[in-house]
């Protein structure tokens, strides 16, 4: 009886811990449940502010300064780059391959007020060119540097203005600055690998009433322009990442660029970072999430992602050129293959990418 009781007692002991180390288990499952999603990310919305788009109003210009030296074929890169964003049909490419084309579309979901009942139009194409391979303001430029050199083009006549379609309607133009790798810019590899933001130019215009007149007319012009700097010697890690090693976390291999130059398929990717910003929040009250002196835009709240499947470290699964080893996932005029990043997309809430 003693043994029996014995076995009847450890059974019962077994029986309860077992009853303890599954209600322990389903605590802690619960708790570590609360934790993930403490540590979960907030999901990205952008909120549009109510003011003017250019993602929504047609074509836009997108004039160049170049600033330092750059090669032909490096400017033909990014020349092409342009001209692919605006391409409506591409040869040798079917609607089953991923376009850059393709890819800037998504800027004509941004639309803008309620009460503007016109289908919404993005359309890029490439305008003027500016080089300045003197270094007219030195090889160290401050952020406010890169507006001079706008203004300066503008009212040299270098590059033009805006032209006023109507007393009401204009065409939309974006001034880009590039500068080249051995130029220092304010912030260049802190805190950005390129920005946009908008200069107030005030211009002397003769309308056909004040040329008869003899007299100028001044006009006040918003414009928007934005600077992408090559970050091959500087930075890379930081600013043509996954095309180079990234500074800190897991060193990979790097993937090989689609056009044969880290620092200018690194630079395709910040300025569709960019453009996609100038285009959908010009002006700052445009479309974007949180701090409009800091915000999340269409391609900036999608940091790092570029094919499916991507997270923290992995840029995603991409395409592959059989004869290059090149990783892209657009393609694009004259047979360009570029790799571009994830745009958020506002019908569906989330960040897309082509592949």
């Amino acid at each position: 009886m003693a043994g029996s009781f014995s076995w009847l007692r450890l059974s019962v002991l077994l029986q309860m811990a077992l009853c303890m180390v599954i209600l322990f288990a389903s605590s802690a499952s619960a708790q570590s449940r609360k934790l993930a999603a403490l540590v979960e990310g907030p999901s990205v919305v952008l909120t549009y502010h109510d003011g003017p788009l250019l993602s929504a109003s047609g074509i836009t210009h997108v004039h160049l300064i170049w600033y330092g030296k750059f090669t032909p074929v490096q400017r033909s890169i990014v020349g092409d780059f342009l001209q692919s964003l605006g391409a409506v049909a591409l040869k040798g490419t079917t609607t089953s391959k991923p376009s850059a084309a393709a890819w800037w579309k998504t800027t004509e979901k941004y639309g803008g007020s309620p009460s503007n009942k016109a289908e919404p139009s993005s359309v890029i194409m490439l305008g003027k060119q500016k080089i300045d391979q003197d270094y007219s303001l030195g090889k160290s430029l401050k952020r406010t540097d890169i507006a001079a050199l706008v203004e300066a083009a503008v009212k040299s006549r270098s590059l033009p203005l805006p032209l006023q379609k109507s007393k009401v309607t204009k065409e939309n133009a974006v001034y880009l600055v590039l500068t080249s790798e051995d130029v220092a810019v304010e912030g260049f590899c802190m805190s950005s690998c390129g920005f946009h933001d908008s200069l107030n130019v005030l211009s002397h215009q003769k309308s056909a009433t004040s040329r008869m007149m003899g007299k100028e007319k001044e006009r006040h012009h918003l414009l928007p322009y934005a600077w992408v700097g090559n970050s091959a010697s500087q930075c890379p890690g930081q600013c043509a990442w996954p095309l180079h090693q990234p500074i800190y976390g897991p060193q990979t291999s790097p993937l090989v660029a689609p056009n044969g130059d880290m620092g200018i398929d690194g630079m395709i990717i910040n300025i569709a970072t960019v453009l996609a910003g100038a285009s959908t929040n010009p002006f700052k009250n445009g479309y974007f999430q949180g701090d409009s002196a800091a915000p999340l835009e269409a391609v900036s709240a999608c940091t790092g992602m570029y094919g499916k499947g991507a997270y923290s470290g992995f840029p995603g699964e991409l395409l592959v050129d059989k004869m290059t080893g090149a990783s892209y996932n657009a393609h694009g005029v004259n047979g360009r293959k570029f790799l571009l990043p994830a745009m958020w997309d506002p019908a569906t809430r989330t960040c897309e990418t082509l592949v």
